[in-house]
């Protein structure tokens, strides 16, 4: 069977549940409190325990995932995500929420690398970069529409946000029928699963790129908690408000993922990724001087344009320069650091928060932002000088019986 565009967009769609998860329920938090018969500071554990068991079996599906077929675990993983959600509605005990939060994280574990393993299993050069802008740009809209979604759903109630999981159930049928398989069989296969990826982490390139994946998430998620409660302490936002405010940042995260694919056949992708943090930390640190809803709305809109630069080209690095006999450990690793970022961002900054204020959150965020830009220009001779300069416009052929319609670049 072809590979065809609509194939690469069911990709995205799996990316955006996948990135979905966890944001979706982050405006609604506050309004969870009181139901739950609990604290501000429980109720974080909604997203940590999700996000904490996604980057743990995201490793363990690592183990394996080069060696099974890609459907045989991208389905599954789509009807737990689903079902766990439809269930967690019908919950009203804080306990047995975080218990299906967890089972649900290893859904999500399999659907975000399988999605970019997909990529890189059809598409080469610079078509791997086109499709995998595309998935990245759905991550990103996933992450910044989901609080939109997910404010609006608490309207009807402080559970109706959990019933958009129920949607992959569908979407899991679809991918039965039409998403081809793009798995080979390799001869004389001797995987020994993740521990194949370790030699690959001895490449200082990928060490610092699994790193920026995680600290990319870690500065994202330093916002998307902490803004609705700011914006309800300061403007008195509810939950609608607060997520409408987050996706406010939705426009220039797809204006600048889309963008990115002509800024890294001009510049380096180590520059393109050193500018969006410098944008992101001077974003989260002017935050914490904003006393108008009006320059907190710019603030977003800044804020979206780093994290669509910077998101989308860690993603598209890494699988550039991951070697293609260990590409799917890689890529678990990878993802395993995005919910790692997740899960420490609320622990690391919620002590902060403990013993300080939320501008001294936000203020230490943008920092460690600027910090993290400084590095990664600093370090980008090291990815020049062994040819990762830009990604040439060539095309591979394909070692597999799926090949990719050509994607149009207009």
């Amino acid at each position: 069977m072809q590979f065809k565009k609509i194939h690469l967009l069911m990709l995205c769609v799996t990316a955006f549940f996948a990135m979905a998860g966890s944001a979706i329920l982050a405006p609604v938090l506050p309004d969870m409190v009181k139901p739950l018969n609990t604290t501000s500071h429980e109720i974080g554990l909604m997203i940590s325990v999700y996000t904490i068991s996604t980057a743990i079996f995201t490793l363990a599906i690592g183990h394996f995932i080069d060696r099974v077929k890609r459907k045989s675990i991208l389905v599954p993983c789509l009807i737990l995500y689903g079902l766990m959600g439809l269930i967690s509605y019908f919950v009203a005990d804080l306990q047995a929420l975080l218990v299906m939060r967890f089972i649900q994280g290893i859904g999500v574990a399999g659907m975000m690398s399988l999605s970019m393993l997909i990529i890189g299993d059809v598409y080469k050069g610079h078509d791997s970069l086109h499709a995998m802008s595309r998935v990245s740009m759905a991550i990103a809209i996933g992450t910044v529409s989901a609080p939109l979604i997910g404010g609006g759903l608490a309207i009807l109630g402080w559970n109706y946000p959990f019933l958009f999981y129920a949607l992959a159930l569908p979407f899991a049928a679809l991918v039965i029928l039409f998403l081809p398989e793009t798995s080979v069989k390799k001869e004389n296969d001797s995987h020994k699963g993740i521990l194949n990826v370790l030699p690959a982490l001895r490449d200082l390139r990928i060490l610092y790129t699994v790193f920026l994946s995680f600290a990319v998430f870690f500065l994202l998620f330093s916002v998307i908690i902490y803004m609705p409660f700011m914006l309800k302490a300061v403007f008195g936002y509810t939950a609608k408000q607060a997520g409408m405010t987050l996706a406010f940042q939705g426009m220039a995260v797809i204006l600048m993922a889309s963008r990115v694919k002509g800024l890294v056949t001009k510049y380096s992708m180590m520059k393109v990724i050193s500018t969006g943090f410098a944008i992101l930390g001077l974003a989260i640190l002017s935050i914490s001087f904003a006393n108008s809803i009006i320059v907190v709305l710019l603030l977003m809109l800044v804020f979206g344009a780093g994290y669509g630069l910077a998101q989308t080209t860690i993603d598209a690095q890494i699988i550039h320069i991951s070697p293609s006999e260990s590409r799917g450990g890689v890529l678990s690793i990878h993802n395993t650091m995005k919910y790692t970022g997740q899960s420490l961002s609320p622990i690391v900054l919620g002590i902060i928060l403990l013993h300080f204020d939320i501008n001294t959150v936000f203020m230490i965020s943008g920092i460690l932002g600027l910090l993290i830009a400084l590095t990664t220009y600093l370090m980008k001779n090291m990815f020049e000088k062994t040819g990762d300069v830009h990604v040439k416009n060539t095309k591979t052929s394909l070692p597999y019986s799926v090949c990719p319609e050509p994607l149009d670049d207009r």
